[in-house]
């Protein structure tokens, strides 16, 4: 890792220090916050709560006249901003009656792709439980699936239904997880399952979210506590640029069921990300249960061993 590359945003003496402080919080280690740290993390959350008073409000003063309030797209754009991204979209983003289908690096993410396209998410049912998030995650039309007894497709297909006539598009991340921005993980099929079999006129749009070499600082890995990588992203000085590649779409009529569509999506989403960091991509060094997979020792450098 190399000062050239770009700022860390860390407050520490040296490169050398800084990644320490990463290889730690991917360990699940608690970050030290400097004084500036803590000053940058309650102003952030004071503009991010300034922006939800303003916001909300006229959310639900909206929808008592109409449908597909445009406030939480603004909300979400303006939050970005706040945590320090500042957002690049590259390539033209379909409207409406799309499905993106999207590698995932942080929980800027949603922040950054909701606020550049109105999409809402496919999550996990247990984000709907979540104190605020559970609420804005609402606000936004998420489509709530769950992982143990899932919907019917009949089910499904209808939430999809719903949130594509509010959002006018539906985002899914289905590596299950996020990961370093140097990696793609396999693609989960179950998390496509709302495209079996498609609704009528629905695109899908593959999304590269490029954070480039600024990921190795941001991305949510290992064993961190979403707390911990929260206070972290929040506690970083200056800004970052986030590139969103919104890719050819396709028609998941011409593929035969979730597997053969995941298959082109990722296919067209790793050779974006190759293309963006200019060398092969290389494993992640991480073990992630949910899509069953471990990580190759020798790929997991030592100072994340356990």
């Amino acid at each position: 890792m190399s000062a050239e590359q770009q700022s860390t945003g860390i407050d520490a003496a040296t490169i050398d220090k800084a990644w320490e402080l990463r290889v730690a919080a991917a360990r699940g280690e608690a970050t030290p916050i400097t004084v500036r740290g803590w000053t940058r993390i309650i102003r952030r959350s004071l503009m991010l709560l300034g922006l939800m008073a303003v916001f909300i409000p006229l959310h639900y003063l909206y929808r008592a006249f109409a449908y597909g309030s445009p406030f939480p797209m603004w909300f979400l754009r303006f939050a970005a901003r706040v945590c320090g991204a500042r957002v690049k979209t590259i390539g033209t983003h379909l409207r409406r009656d799309v499905f993106y289908v999207a590698n995932h690096v942080s929980w800027i993410d949603i922040l950054a792709l909701a606020g550049a396209s109105g999409t809402a998410f496919v999550a996990k049912a247990e984000l709907a439980k979540a104190p605020l998030v559970g609420w804005l995650a609402t606000m936004n039309r998420t489509v709530f699936v769950k992982r143990e007894a899932r919907m019917s497709v009949a089910d499904q297909i209808n939430a999809l239904k719903e949130a594509l006539a509010d959002n006018w598009s539906v985002t899914v991340f289905p590596e299950g997880t996020t990961t370093d921005g140097q990696s793609l993980l396999p693609f989960k099929t179950s998390m496509l399952s709302v495209l079996e079999p498609p609704p009528p006129g629905v695109l899908v749009q593959p999304v590269l979210i490029d954070y480039g070499p600024i990921a190795e600082w941001i991305g949510w890995i290992g064993e961190e506590p979403g707390f911990n990588n929260a206070k972290r992203v929040l506690a970083r000085k200056g800004s970052f640029e986030l590139r969103l590649h919104f890719l050819e779409p396709f028609s998941p009529v011409d593929f035969r069921g979730r597997k053969a569509i995941s298959q082109e999506a990722r296919r067209r989403v790793e050779d974006a990300l190759r293309e963006a960091l200019g060398k092969p991509l290389r494993d992640f060094a991480h073990d992630v249960e949910p899509i069953r997979y471990s990580a190759r020792r020798e790929d997991v450098p030592d100072e994340l061993r356990p």
